[in-house]
């Protein structure tokens, strides 16, 4: 039953193809435990009855532990750096496109960050530019939440008071997204596994993300989000992330130390 368990109704893929066999099992157990199954095959078909319960699995799967500005260091580097130099490239364009993808973007705080960004450098010349920066991730419950933009005071630790009074609004123990930051994001459901990637992007940010797939997935995804970059565009991973394979020869390291790459050709 265990193995059967491995298989979530509707997938185009098996999900525990995807995983570490150690990490799929720790997750599994939890939702065992969290719904007081008392076996496999008792949770096995709770799952097959229950969307919900599908919808909890992935979620423990995906692991979404978020903070705005998560390691500050890595964000320094974009602020004074990628967004500089991606807003100078298209200055002279007629149109001036700027197209950022958080692939995995959990509960939006990234998202929401990199706005934050794109506000401040570029101030009243905003609407000047076509700014558009795309969360996705496969867990629907998550993706709720980064639509409502509603976030406990902790995951706001590394945003000063004076951010905070910009581009938040206090409400009671939470703090809330203002619209000044929403009219340049939006959130969609993506399976970048098994669904087609998207493309035509100056910045992809996919961040320990990866690190709890088997490592020729993750070779695959650093292949496709290599495609899905325009040229000179950078790519984003986690600190405990390395590229890997193929991918490794595509990509030339801009800040090794932060793990912030460019696409050349």
């Amino acid at each position: 039953a265990y193995e059967i368990a491995s298989c979530l109704v509707g997938s185009e893929m098996c999900i525990r193809d995807r995983y570490k066999e150690a990490h799929f099992r720790r997750r599994v157990n939890v939702r065992v435990r969290a719904t007081g199954s008392e076996s496999y095959e008792e949770y096995l078909r709770l799952l097959r009855k229950s969307s919900i319960e599908h919808e909890y699995l992935i979620k423990a799967l995906t692991i979404n532990v978020s903070e705005f500005f998560r390691n500050p260091e890595t964000f320094e580097v974009i602020e004074k750096e990628v967004v500089p130099f991606l807003i100078k490239s298209r200055s002279d364009s007629l149109v001036k496109s700027i197209r950022i993808w958080s692939a995995g973007c959990a509960t939006g705080e990234e998202v929401y960050s990199l706005a934050i960004l794109f506000h401040r450098a570029l101030g009243k010349d905003l609407d000047k530019y076509r700014i558009s920066i795309i969360g996705t991730d496969i867990d629907t419950i998550s993706l709720e939440k980064a639509r409502k933009g509603i976030y406990p005071e902790n995951v706001l630790k590394n945003i000063d008071a004076s951010t905070r009074e910009k581009y938040f609004v206090k409400k009671g123990e939470t703090y809330q997204v203002l619209d000044n930051l929403r009219s340049i994001i939006r959130f969609k459901r993506h399976d970048m596994i098994s669904e087609s990637c998207i493309d035509h992007f100056d910045l992809i940010i996919c961040r320990n993300v990866m690190i709890y797939f088997k490592k020729e997935i993750q070779e695959q995804l650093q292949l496709n989000f290599h495609r899905a970059l325009n040229k000179k565009g950078f790519f984003v991973i986690g600190k405990a992330e390395t590229l890997l394979g193929t991918a490794s020869n595509r990509f030339k390291p801009y800040n090794a130390r932060e793990r912030l790459y460019l696409k050349e050709n």
